[in-house]
């Protein structure tokens, strides 16, 4: 699934997704312009919550992309929500976002995060032995907050290093090989200010092979197995992560939300039977595989260089500063013609932004039509992990967002303006 679900050619020839013109988009509202699809976002968490059922839960990861009418759609669905900071809750509460559905995770969390995620009623997913000792001065004398812990199996998936997170070298979690998840546990139960109502991992991110979940699951059941053994303590809930991944170029293959869940729950269940254990409540958390398809990235051509016998740069006026992940681990996209997307290729490309950087480029020897200023690029796939990272590197403002639905375009982001950019500094 490369494209949004509404996508489709229109009779101008143009792309179209959500029944807008995305050429019209472009010069109606500037580029960079990132849409995202309403339909496809609601399609991919309604298919995890129909996968997963009465016997689970679904949080949405809110680092892939967050905003308030985003979140809406998100809470519309059934799904719960995975939030990593006090400014990610903050946005969730002003959302109107059912607390009860909330989970806080996140390493090294500051008594002020901490505050607020008991606060607002959220379930405090523990990532360091720092955090029994903040939860004495957070949660009152006499009350019991419910936490989960963030094991690390010591599984590394087939992604990139920089995205794999569930190794015993890793910054997150307790690690089982280590001895520190059975330690951890131990305390959590004796803390008398916490409810240790399950157990968490997660082990990466843009995963193809659903085998390293089942491997995760198997160390996470026997590990349950012993303490069930020795501490008498079965969880009530068991996480898995999330981490699926999804189609960024044609070539891209990917499973669908029901593989995945469908995957880890009968590993879960069947080591479950084998072991004797309780079969707890399924808690995966999802980001990219919701927020990435729906998004598209818009920009605009601008200078054209040629290399004779080495390179033709096509430089569009956004970059590494909207999307920063090509940079950052060798991510790859495909990209389009917003104007003739069926249009025959004149040859290869490398599309280049307009940072100053020699490493801002977007993508790299790419087969396109041919192109002249003024053209609309569109880039399928950039709806997770682009606008959440971007930065207002050398003083750009981060674009305008869009959601699409039924022929209508409505501001979730306005475009930053120089303003904004100066609105912290003092003067």
């Amino acid at each position: 699934m490369l494209f949004p679900v509404t996508y489709r050619v229109n009779a101008a020839g143009h792309m179209e997704v959500g029944g807008c013109d995305l050429v019209e988009l472009a010069r109606r509202h500037g580029t960079p312009l990132y849409v995202y699809d309403e339909a496809t976002v609601r399609r991919r968490a309604s298919e995890y919550v129909a996968a997963m059922g009465s016997n689970g839960h679904v949080l949405y990861s809110a680092k892939a992309f967050a905003s308030p009418q985003f979140l809406r759609v998100i809470a519309e669905e059934g799904l719960g929500l995975d939030v990593v900071s006090a400014g990610e809750l903050d946005l969730a509460m002003r959302s109107g976002f059912p607390r009860e559905r909330i989970h806080f995770l996140g390493n090294n969390k500051s008594v002020e995060d901490l505050r607020a995620a008991h606060a607002a009623g959220a379930t405090i997913v523990i990532d360091g032995d720092h955090e029994f000792d903040l939860l004495r001065e957070v949660v009152p004398d006499g009350e019991r907050a419910p936490v989960m812990l963030r094991i690390s199996p010591g599984v590394k998936p087939d992604t990139h290093d920089h995205i794999s997170t569930g190794q015993l070298d890793s910054k997150f979690g307790f690690s089982i090989e280590s001895g520190a998840a059975r330690a951890a546990v131990e305390k959590a139960l004796a803390h008398p200010r916490l409810e240790l109502i399950g157990l968490h991992s997660h082990i990466g991110s843009q995963i193809f092979a659903l085998g390293a979940y089942e491997q995760a699951m198997e160390i996470m059941l026997d590990l349950l197995a012993g303490l069930k053994r020795d501490l008498e303590y079965e969880p009530r809930k068991l996480g898995a992560g999330g981490g699926l991944g999804i189609a960024y170029t044609q070539n891209d293959d990917p499973p669908t939300p029901r593989e995945f869940v469908d995957t880890v729950r009968r590993a879960m269940v069947a080591g479950c039977q084998a072991r004797d254990l309780k079969v707890p409540e399924l808690v995966v958390e999802p980001g990219r595989s919701i927020a990435g398809p729906a998004g598209v990235a818009l920009y605009t051509v601008g200078s054209i260089k040629d290399i004779p016998g080495i390179r033709r740069y096509v430089a569009v006026d956004g970059g590494m500063g909207d999307n920063i992940r090509p940079k950052l681990y060798g991510a790859r996209y495909e990209a389009l013609l917003a104007s003739g997307p069926e249009r025959a290729h004149d040859g290869k490309v490398t599309i280049a932004g307009k940072y100053c950087e020699s490493t801002d480029i977007l993508i790299t020897d790419i087969e396109m039509p041919a192109m002249s200023a003024g053209d609309v690029i569109a880039v399928p796939a950039a709806g997770a992990y682009c606008l959440a990272m971007a930065s207002n590197y050398n003083g750009m403002p981060r674009p305008e967002v869009l959601m699409l639905r039924d022929g209508e375009a409505r501001v979730m982001r306005r475009r930053e303006t120089l303003e904004d950019l100066v609105a912290a500094e003092v003067f």
